[in-house]
């Protein structure tokens, strides 16, 4: 894991411990994600993540509406996967960030308590990432 992770999921768990973000807080992520954070705050702003729960198990993925005209949904995990375009592209073949804007989301709108919960059965769980 690099420093930049290392720190990055420090400031995380500071922030869920606490549900709130303070200046310095914000001034390192913004300096560790750059134009991903302000991008990710927009889309928590306007309530656009959802938390996906399955019923008895309580497993659940994020779904985080994108910035484009269509308002496309991405299903992602906070910590390692997100199905959009940016993801493969910018982190997993070129490696040139630690995360995409709809993790980042994902991440502080689960921190902060600012996720839309979503209940469904295990079974439609499933189903859901079966998209995947």
């Amino acid at each position: 894991m690099s420093a930049s992770s290392l720190v990055a999921d420090t400031v995380w768990k500071s922030i869920e411990a606490t549900r709130s973000v303070t200046e310095e807080q914000l001034s390192i992520l913004h300096f560790l994600f750059g134009k991903n954070f302000e991008r990710a705050t927009r889309i928590v702003d306007q309530k656009g993540v959802k938390r996906v729960s399955g019923e008895p198990s309580q497993r659940s993925i994020f779904q985080v509406v994108g910035e484009s005209r269509r308002k496309e949904e991405y299903l992602c995990f906070a910590d390692s996967y997100c199905a959009c375009y940016s993801f493969f592209y910018d982190i997993v073949n070129r490696g040139e960030q630690l995360c995409c804007k709809h993790q980042l989301a994902a991440r502080l709108a689960a921190a902060l308590g600012l996720c839309v919960e979503i209940q469904v059965s295990d079974e439609q769980l499933t189903l859901l990432l079966v998209k995947l």
